[in-house]
């Protein structure tokens, strides 16, 4: 791992490096590197960063029962939690140990509601430029639209389909009083 490694951002194809491995591991630990983001020791072959088992991105962090956000890191976590875009409720998995529990569970991210600031990532004098922090708002947001959308259209199809039960229920009532008289 003493070899010059270089970050490739998923989002936008921009590159940072060459720079030594402990600083793609400050970057990974410091919410930098995303799930999709790639790795490469020599510019040529790329491997997605959670498979680099170095990184510790062993985390989902589940947003529905259906969707995930993950592989990340620890240090992802703490800077979610920080931005305000997980809570003590939300649910993790560990995908290692394929344990799952809620934030608050977790005392070495969440301490009576409060980051525990020792455990936070420092930026050392000298550390290149490195990406920007992760977020997965851009992506809640968008699902949040779509859950949006697809809500109104089943309110939509609701109201037609009470309305039209509503008729038959009328026109079964009409059939019934003929046939008694």
């Amino acid at each position: 791992m003493n070899e010059k490694w270089f970050l490739r951002k998923h989002e936008d194809g921009s590159t940072f490096g060459p720079v030594q491995f402990e600083q793609i591991t400050r970057w990974a630990a410091a919410a930098q590197i995303a799930p999709h983001d790639t790795l490469s020791s020599d510019g040529q072959t790329w491997i997605k960063a959670p498979m680099v088992p170095q990184l510790g991105m062993d985390w989902l962090v589940e947003l529905t029962s259906e969707h995930y956000y993950g592989p990340t890191t620890l240090g992802t976590l703490r800077e979610f939690i920080r931005l305000g875009e997980i809570d003590g409720e939300t649910v993790v998995i560990n995908s290692c140990e394929g344990t799952r529990r809620k934030i608050r569970e977790m005392p070495d991210l969440w301490e009576t509601g409060e980051l525990q600031v020792e455990n936070q990532i420092e930026i050392q004098l000298g550390d290149p430029v490195g990406p920007a922090v992760a977020k997965m708002s851009l992506h809640l947001q968008k699902r949040i639209r779509d859950l949006e959308q697809t809500l109104q259209e089943e309110r939509r199809a609701l109201a037609e389909s009470e309305q039209r039960y509503g008729e038959l229920e009328r026109k079964y009532q009409d059939l019934l009083l003929r046939d008694l008289s």
